[in-house]
């Protein structure tokens, strides 16, 4: 299961589904009740697209440290969660179409 917090621009989640992804929305900011009971304790994938909520990072590493963190976002990654956060991608370097073939086929997985 991938979690999407944040705004959706992009059209991410659309195309992760196209690809068979399961994917659940957080809506509002990012807390640890959010990502809660959004799943985050089965989830593989945290995907956040707003770095106003990067401090759900070291949160959601603490509550589940299998998660792969991924920001997709124009916003630059904040200092204090740049080390736990495990990708980060600009949506003007790769589109949406290439980053949930990645993220819902494991190619990211393979490379890490």
């Amino acid at each position: 299961m991938i979690i999407l917090a944040g705004p959706d621009d992009d059209g991410l989640a659309g195309e992760l589904e196209a690809l068979g992804a399961e994917i659940v929305r957080v809506e509002g900011i990012a807390t640890r009740e959010s990502l809660d009971a959004a799943g985050l304790a089965e989830a593989h994938t945290l995907v956040l697209t707003e770095m106003d909520d990067a401090s759900a990072i070291p949160v959601a590493k603490e509550a589940n440290t299998d998660v792969r963190i991924v920001t997709y976002s124009r916003e630059s990654l904040p200092e204090f969660a740049r080390g736990q956060a495990d990708l980060a991608i600009d949506p003007a370097l790769l589109t949406p179409e290439v980053v949930a073939d990645e993220l819902a086929n494991g190619h990211a997985e393979e490379r890490a």
